[in-house]
C-alpha cells in the first residue's frame, strides 16, 4: 500500500450504548484506527488523526474483497465540498471485521462514522477506492 502525501483529517465519531463496554468500544476503535488520538465523553467517543495510514486497515478491506464500487459510491454520494463519509459497522468492530454500512440502521447498536475532510479530498478518494491501480 502506497501512501499519498496529501494533508487529511479522519475522524471517527459512535455513540455508546448504556449496554456496551465503554472499554471494548474504545479497544475496538483503535483497533480499526490506529495511530488516532481517542477521547471519550459521556456516551460517546471520537478518535481524530492526520495520518491516512489510519486507514490501513480499512484500505486493505476495501482492495481484499473487491468493495472498491460500494465505497466510492458511499464517498461520492456523502461529498460536500471539502469532506465525504461513510459508516462501519459496530459490532462487526467488536471482533476487529471492518464491514461498511449503507445507512445508520444496518448497524443496530449505532454506526462508527468516519468523516475524512481534506483540499484534495477528491484525490483521497481516487487513492482509498483505487490505490496504486491509478
Amino acid at each position: 500500500m502506497k501512501i499519498p502525501n496529501i494533508n487529511c483529517k479522519i475522524e471517527m465519531f459512535c455513540a455508546v450504548n448504556p449496554s456496551e463496554d465503554l472499554e471494548k468500544t474504545q479497544k475496538s476503535i483503535s483497533s480499526i484506527f490506529p495511530y488516532s488520538i481517542i477521547k471519550t465523553e459521556n456516551y460517546s467517543i471520537s478518535a481524530e488523526s492526520k495520518d491516512l495510514t489510519s486507514l490501513e486497515k480499512i484500505y486493505e478491506v476495501v482492495h481484499s474483497k473487491q468493495s472498491q464500487k460500494t465505497y466510492r459510491r458511499n464517498l461520492q454520494k456523502n461529498l460536500k465540498n471539502y469532506s465525504t463519509w461513510f459508516y462501519l459497522n459496530k459490532q462487526a468492530a467488536f471482533v476487529e471485521k471492518i464491514a461498511i454500512c449503507e445507512g445508520a440502521e444496518e448497524s443496530p447498536l449505532g454506526p462508527i462514522k468516519v468523516v475524512l475532510t481534506s483540499s484534495k479530498i477528491d484525490e483521497i478518494i481516487d487513492w482509498f477506492v483505487y490505490g496504486d491501480e491509478n
